[in-house]
C-alpha cells in the first residue's frame, strides 16, 4: 500500500480531459507453422451466412475432387479444383437466433447472465500484423454498426476485450474510406490531431511513471496493465500519423461499378444484385491494393432478414428456415442460397484475374472461407462450411472433405491463421489446424 491514500476521484489530467484510473488498492480504507516466404503477402476473408442453410442440397453424397455438387454449390462447379467443402462441423454454443456472437470466438455469447465474448480469430491474425497495411482489418456487413446486445449482429469481429468492431455496410462509405483523399483542409486538421493527441498521451504516460513510483506492487500490476491499453492507444497513433503522410492508392475500376453514391438496403430502388457486386469488388480492391489483408464480411445477418427481389421468393429467410418439411419452403431456401453462390463464383473470377507481382492470383495468396453460426432447423452441427484459394500459402483442396462429426469450426479459423504465420497450439477449441488441408 501507499504511504499516501489516493482519491477514488483521482484522475490523470491531461489537455483539456481527464483519463479516470482503474479501483486501486491505495484507494481503499486502510484495514505462428509461419506461412511460406513470399513476395506477395497472405491475406483471409471470412464470410457468414446467418441462419444456416438447406444442407439437404449443399453437401456433397461423396468426398474427394470427383463429388457431384448439390443444387446450392453448384454455381462454384469451375472452382471445384480450388475449394473445399468441408462437412462434420460444429459451433459448440452456436445455433438459435444467437449463434453470431460465438461464431469467430468461440466463447459462450449470449447467455442468460449477459454477453461473454473474447476476441475473434480475424483480430487475432489482424493484431499480429497491424503494421503491414493502412488498415488492420476491414468489417463490412449487410447491416451498418454492431447491433450488439440485440439478436442479430451486424460486425462479425471482436477485439481483445470482447468489444464489438463496427461494421459498414454502404459501398460508398467504404470506398471513400479506402481511397478518398483529404482536401488540403482536412489535412492539416487531422495532422493537428495526431499532433494534439500525441502530447496528450505522452503527458499521460509521465504521470502514470510518477504514480507508480508511489503505490504498492498489486496496484503496480493494475496500472502497468491500465497503462499497456494507453501505449497501444500510441502505437495506433504512430500508425496513424505514418500512414497520414502516404498517399492512398488509386484503384482502377474499369466496369467494377459506381461508388459515388450510397448504396444499403435502406436505400429507395436497392438492388441487391448490384450490392453484391460492388461489396466483393471492394474486398478485392481491399486486397489488390494492400490496403488490408483481414477482412469479414457479414452478407447475412442471423434472425433477420436474408431475402430480396433477386431471390424471387415468398418469405424473408427466416420464415423459410421453419420450413416444416414443406417442399416450397425448402426449394425456396436452396433458391436463396443458390443465387448468393453465383454472387460468390463472380467473386472467385475477380480475385482469379488480379495477377501478382510473381505472376500468381490474388485468389493463390488469399485463403476465404463461408459458414454459419446455425446449421439445418438453428442446430450448431452441420454447419454448411467452405473454403477457398489460398494454394500459394500452403492450402490443399479436396472439393469435399469430410471431418469427424462435431469437429470445432474453429479448426477452419485455426488453418487460415496458421498460414497467416499466427502461430498457436489452440484457437478457442481448436487444438490445431486441419492437416488434411495443408500441404505436406
Amino acid at each position: 500500500m501507499s504511504a499516501q491514500p489516493l482519491s477514488r476521484r483521482t484522475v490523470l489530467k491531461t489537455l483539456g480531459a481527464a483519463i479516470p484510473l482503474p479501483l486501486l488498492e491505495a484507494m481503499l480504507p486502510r484495514v505462428s507453422l509461419a506461412a511460406e516466404a513470399s513476395p506477395v503477402p497472405p491475406r483471409m476473408l471470412v464470410c457468414h451466412f446467418g441462419t444456416g442453410m438447406n444442407i439437404r442440397e449443399f453437401f456433397p453424397a461423396e468426398t474427394g475432387p470427383d463429388c457431384v455438387l448439390p443444387r446450392i454449390v453448384k454455381p462454384l462447379e469451375a472452382w471445384r479444383k480450388r475449394m473445399t467443402i468441408v462437412s462434420g462441423m460444429k459451433l459448440e454454443h452456436g445455433g438459435g437466433h444467437t449463434g453470431d456472437y460465438t461464431f469467430l470466438t468461440g466463447t459462450e455469447g449470449w447467455t442468460s447472465t449477459g454477453i461473454k465474448s473474447g476476441i475473434s480469430a480475424d483480430q487475432l491474425v489482424a493484431n499480429s500484423i497491424a503494421q503491414e497495411t493502412r488498415f488492420p482489418s476491414l468489417q463490412l456487413s449487410i447491416a451498418r454498426g454492431t447491433n450488439y446486445g440485440q439478436q442479430g449482429l451486424a460486425t462479425l469481429s471482436w477485439n481483445k476485450n470482447g468489444i464489438p468492431l463496427a461494421a459498414e455496410n454502404d459501398p460508398q462509405a467504404v470506398f471513400r474510406r479506402l481511397f478518398g483523399v483529404d482536401d488540403e483542409h482536412e489535412a492539416v486538421v487531422r495532422r493537428a490531431g495526431h499532433r494534439r493527441r500525441g502530447s496528450i498521451l505522452d503527458y499521460v504516460n509521465d504521470q502514470a511513471k510518477r504514480m507508480e513510483r508511489t503505490v504498492g506492487a498489486n496496484d503496480r500490476q493494475k496500472l502497468d496493465e491500465y497503462f499497456t491499453s494507453v501505449r497501444e492507444i500510441e502505437g495506433q497513433l504512430k500508425r496513424d500519423v505514418d500512414w497520414s503522410q502516404r498517399p492512398k492508392p488509386k484503384p482502377e475500376l474499369g466496369e467494377l461499378g459506381d461508388y459515388s453514391r450510397s448504396l444499403t438496403p435502406a436505400v429507395q430502388g436497392f438492388d441487391y444484385n448490384t450490392y453484391q457486386k460492388l461489396m466483393y469488388d471492394l474486398i478485392a480492391l481491399a486486397f489488390q491494393t494492400d490496403s488490408t489483408r483481414v477482412i469479414t464480411y457479414n452478407v447475412r445477418q442471423e434472425l433477420a432478414g436474408g431475402t430480396f427481389a433477386v431471390h424471387r421468393v415468398s418469405k424473408d429467410f427466416h420464415a423459410l428456415t421453419h420450413h416444416n418439411n414443406d417442399p416450397k419452403n425448402l426449394d425456396e431456401l436452396a433458391q436463396v442460397d443458390q443465387i448468393n453462390m453465383g454472387f460468390w463464383a463472380q467473386f472467385m473470377a475477380r480475385m482469379d484475374q488480379i495477377k501478382q507481382v510473381d505472376g500468381s492470383s490474388l485468389l493463390d495468396h488469399t485463403m476465404m472461407a463461408f459458414s454459419s453460426s446455425a446449421g439445418m432447423d438453428h442446430s450448431r452441427d452441420k454447419l454448411p462450411t467452405a473454403i477457398f484459394g489460398g494454394e500459394a500459402l500452403g492450402l490443399k483442396h479436396h472439393t469435399h472433405l469430410k471431418l469427424a462429426e462435431n469437429t470445432p469450426l474453429a479448426r477452419v479459423w485455426h488453418t487460415m491463421a496458421d498460414r497467416m504465420g499466427v502461430r498457436a497450439e489452440t484457437i478457442q477449441d481448436s487444438r490445431g489446424p486441419i492437416s488434411e488441408l495443408l500441404r505436406t
